[in-house]
């Protein structure tokens, strides 16, 4: 799967999504900096998945109406980085191509999908 994963998202997670074989790009490496709605764009441009634990894409999205090739919020604060990592890496295993087009939310207790 395409994936861009926001600055704020860790180079340890970044390097096993990279280890699964999906083809990531990570924000901090080819764009720091950018606002969120240029972040949003690029995804866009490469059908990439978001991955980003910035609330401000929901605003983006639901409120201003941009479009969205698929984001994925991460709610997951309360873990340690490495539960963080087994959870994120284990939702994308799971719902695969239904995160593209969609708003989807992972928390503690499970994961919302919604159409974007």
């Amino acid at each position: 799967m395409k994936i861009l994963a926001d600055e704020n998202i860790s180079a340890r997670l970044v390097e096993r999504l990279r280890q699964e074989g999906h083809e990531v790009e990570y924000i901090s490496e080819i764009a720091r900096g950018s606002k969120d709605s240029t972040v949003l764009d690029i995804a866009n441009k490469q059908g990439a998945l978001l991955i980003t634990d910035d609330k401000d894409f929901g605003e983006l999205v639901f409120h201003q109406h941009l479009k969205a090739s698929g984001v994925l919020l991460i709610r997951l604060a309360s873990l340690s980085p490495p539960e963080e990592i087994e959870i994120v890496t284990r939702v994308i295993k799971t719902y695969g191509d239904r995160l593209l087009q969609s708003f989807s939310v992972i928390m503690p207790r499970g994961v919302r999908i919604r159409p974007a």
